[in-house]
């Protein structure tokens, strides 16, 4: 399977935030620029735009996003969101899950394929815990999109394979490195396209005692979870001021 015009959609997840590249446009690389790097050697004419951004919600990702999506005309697109919803205080999945639906029935209409992706599961302990019975909801809701409009699925909740820590950044947020590549070969494993990318060796958990545990938690909450929420309660977002990485079709350099 060969695609010409990819188009990707998103909040940070799809963006790259976790795989630092100073050398590109907003100074990520991420999965979805290694999936488009292996279609280019596939096609000639493979032409990719990212316009994912990080700290969006689902309605924005939609509102902003979409049209402009599939102005390009793409045969391909992956879209990601939800996140950053289930994390907030209130959320209505159901009504997320509606405008959802018709926005991947729109792409599906337009003749493109379209992959889609549930949320990680958080897990018993730690500070998304909590938020467990929201992440699967919501999961659920994705999968019926995905059967109903005939859309691909990668399926992170299902993905025990691998220990979440080892393919987190620091934030423990977003995917670091080896998180993005291996999330690279899922898709491309998803869409049923070759490739020869392999995983790389993942960083060995550190075994921590109370103590340590204690200061590193105290160092994620100072460095980062204090910001997110702070930014939370005074409605901003990581990604105010920033623009689409590749707003337009363009070739892999």
């Amino acid at each position: 399977m060969t695609f010409q015009r990819y188009v990707a959609l998103g909040d940070s997840f799809t963006e790259g935030v976790g795989d630092p590249d100073p050398t590109r446009p907003n100074g990520v690389r991420g999965w979805a620029d290694r999936v488009a790097e292996h279609l280019a050697t596939l096609e000639p004419d493979f032409r990719y735009a990212n316009l994912a951004i990080r700290g969006r919600k689902l309605p924005a990702i939609l509102d902003e996003q979409l049209a402009p999506g599939l102005a390009l005309d793409p045969d391909l697109v992956t879209i990601h969101g939800g996140g950053n919803d289930v994390l907030r205080p209130r959320v209505d999945l159901d009504a997320l899950a509606a405008r959802y639906d018709a926005a991947i029935g729109r792409i599906t209409a337009s003749g493109a394929q379209v992959v889609v992706f549930t949320l990680f599961d958080p897990g018993t302990t730690g500070v998304f815990a909590a938020m467990r019975g929201r992440f699967a909801v919501f999961n659920e809701w994705v999968r019926e999109i995905a059967d109903r409009h005939d859309a691909i699925v990668v399926d992170q909740w299902r993905m025990r394979d691998v220990e979440l820590p080892a393919v987190m950044d620091t934030d423990r947020m977003h995917l670091n490195t080896a998180g993005h590549t291996m999330m690279a070969m899922r898709v491309l494993d998803a869409l049923g396209v070759g490739h020869d990318l392999t995983a790389p060796p993942l960083a060995p958990i550190p075994v921590l005692s109370r103590r340590e545990k204690l200061a590193e938690n105290a160092r994620w909450t100072r460095e980062f979870l204090a910001p997110w929420v702070h930014r939370r309660l005074t409605g901003r977002s990581s990604g105010d001021g920033l623009d689409p990485k590749r707003p337009a079709l363009a070739a892999i350099d």
